[in-house]
C-alpha cells in the first residue's frame, strides 16, 4: 500500500505530527502522483470511522479498516479523512490492483521542512 495525501503540504504535516525532529533525513523528496477523476475509488467519511479514530497511537480497527480494503482489491484507491485535518484527504493506493497503472506517477523532487518549523 502507498500513502499519500491530496496535497503536499498535508503531506508535509503528516509527516511532521510523526517525525522526531533529531531524525529527519537529510534527503527527503516529494513525488507527485495525478489520480484520474474516472478511477474507481472508496470514499471513507467521518462517520465511517470510529469516535476515537484521531487517538493517538491509531485505534486497530483502522488498520483493519485499510487491510480488508486492500484483500477486497474493489478499487485501486482508499480515500480517507486526515486526522491531522479532518477536512481534507488522503488516499491510500493499492499497487496490485489493475488500474493503479492508471495513476501518473511523477518525478522525485527534493523537499525540505523549513527550519522555523522548530523554533522554540
Amino acid at each position: 500500500m502507498v500513502y499519500t495525501s491530496g496535497s503536499l503540504s498535508l503531506a508535509a504535516l503528516e509527516y511532521f505530527v510523526n517525525l522526531d525532529p533529531d531524525l529527519l533525513p537529510p534527503d527527503l523528496v516529494a513525488i507527485p502522483a495525478d489520480i484520474p477523476d474516472d478511477l474507481g475509488m472508496r470514499q471513507v467519511t467521518v462517520r465511517d470511522l470510529p469516535r476515537n479514530w484521531r487517538d493517538a497511537p491509531a485505534a486497530e480497527g483502522l488498520r483493519d479498516l485499510g487491510t480488508t480494503w486492500v484483500s477486497r482489491g474493489a478499487t485501486a484507491v482508499l480515500a480517507v479523512p486526515s486526522a491531522v485535518i479532518p477536512k481534507e484527504r488522503n488516499y491510500l493506493l493499492n499497487p496490485g490492483h489493475p488500474d493503479f497503472r492508471r495513476i501518473r506517477i511523477g518525478g522525485a523532487e527534493p523537499f525540505r521542512f523549513d527550519p522555523r518549523m522548530w523554533k522554540h
